[in-house]
């Protein structure tokens, strides 16, 4: 009985907020939702400009499922609350966008609604995609229009209860989303909105790089501020001007450089971070990849960089790092070298490289363990990769080296324990 009672009293509290959620949202409609479409000046460089715009907003890499027809869907999307499966884009008039018109896609991009009014979940990145102009909508569109139509159903969520009830919907819009355009800051330059219009909407980077609450909603005050993606448990680091944690220290040709190819003299790609510049940001211009290096540069540093845990006293410390350093000579030192300098362009540093001495340390375990395989880009089509150690390397071992490589040539940072790296030996990349 009293377990009926609570379900009870759960439902009727979900009703409560989800109706004060609903005339939250209602009053809250943008007026920006009927902006009506300008038929372009030239039908073909909008379909080039489509095209370039949708590569850049990273579109294909969630609507094409592995080996499957791109854009037709399929693809699942993993959130801490169940599967999402992307849609089909391609014009198919059953399965597809082909009886949506420009209208449509504009409501599905700035709103976050499909062409029947239902509310889409946020796994597509609405939250972002409403910055963009109607003029970039209606050029992403145009050129989906003229894919090869693929007949594909698109399969349902698979969601736990109770966030399988599109009605939460309303409540997470009213606490997390506010549609809005992207508007000029007349005080800078022609370059700096341009890498703020497409840092903050095609390129949804806050998406992976912000902290999340446990509701899935991203704190504007701090997004771009690093964290951890949900699910995959990869960090992506802070995206700001702070010179230790964030892009502060980099040049800007380096930072244009790692998003076009995939690399720097002392860095490269890794993890869902090599997917993306593979799908998306290898197909920058470069002038449109400098404008994102700078914008991001300007950026204040957001919130607190993470803390380090309690460390191991130092006899224990010691004996690891002694330990790794052996490792470290027999399985790291050809590539990284003794020095752990690595050879630029080719293998990266570890002296004095952030993903390695950060206080969340799961990526640089992670590549220990799986392996880290920069994207083959125009830039860089033939990328050295670094092979797994999960199956050489013990838990010890590989706590050990990590250790080691995080206290060496400089480095200064926190053991990590073997119990660190086993909870990451069973989550393979993604």
């Amino acid at each position: 009985m009293i377990g009926r009672a609570l379900r009870l009293l759960g439902w009727l509290m979900l009703a409560i907020v989800s109706a004060i959620a609903i005339w939250l949202f209602v009053g809250n409609r943008n007026p920006d939702l009927n902006q009506p479409s300008t038929p372009p000046a030239d039908a073909k460089q909008q379909i080039a400009r489509g095209e370039y715009l949708a590569r850049i907003g990273n579109c294909m890499s969630c609507h094409t499922a592995r080996g499957g027809q791109p854009y037709a869907g399929g693809r699942a999307i993993p959130t801490p609350f169940g599967d999402i499966y992307a849609s089909n884009l391609t014009p198919d008039k059953q399965t597809g966008i082909g009886d949506w018109n420009s209208d449509d896609f504009w409501r599905a991009m700035h709103d976050g609604r499909s062409k029947d009014g239902s509310l889409l979940y946020p796994a597509f990145p609405y939250t972002s995609f409403t910055k963009v102009t109607r003029a970039d909508s209606d050029a992403i569109f145009a050129w989906l229009q003229t894919l090869p139509s693929v007949n594909q159903q698109n399969r349902a969520p698979e969601l736990r209860s109770p966030y399988d009830n599109r009605w939460l919907l309303y409540a997470w819009r009213a606490l997390y989303f506010r549609p809005g355009q992207y508007a000029n800051d007349d005080s800078r330059s022609v370059a700096w909105n341009r890498g703020a219009y497409l840092t903050q909407g095609l390129g949804h980077c806050a998406a992976c790089h912000s902290t999340r609450n446990r509701f899935g909603g991203i704190d504007e005050k701090t997004a771009l501020g690093g964290g951890m993606i949900p699910v995959l448990n990869w960090y992506a680091p802070p995206l700001n001007g702070d010179r230790q944690d964030g892009l502060g220290a980099w040049e800007i040709e380096h930072i244009a450089a790692f998003m076009q190819t995939g690399i720097t003299p002392q860095r490269a790609a890794t993890g869902p971070m090599a997917e993306v510049v593979a799908g998306s940001l290898q197909h920058l211009t470069s002038d449109d990849a400098r404008a994102i290096a700078g914008y991001l540069q300007s950026l204040p540093q957001q919130s607190a960089p993470p803390l380090a845990g309690p460390d191991l006293r130092d006899e224990g410390k010691k004996a690891m790092i002694s330990a790794g350093a052996k490792l470290y000579k027999d399985n790291c030192a050809a590539c990284h070298q003794e020095s752990g300098r690595g050879v630029p362009s080719v293998y990266p540093a570890l002296a004095g490289n952030r993903t390695v001495t950060s206080p969340v340390i799961a990526n640089v375990i992670r590549v220990v363990l799986h392996g880290g395989f920069a994207p083959s880009t125009a830039g860089n089509p033939r990328p050295y990769g670094m092979p797994p150690f999960a199956q050489s390397l013990s838990d010890d071992e590989v706590a050990a080296v990590v250790t080691y490589i995080r206290n060496a040539w400089g480095n200064e940072a926190n053991a990590v324990s073997p119990v660190d790296v086993n909870r990451y030996r069973s989550r393979p990349l993604p």
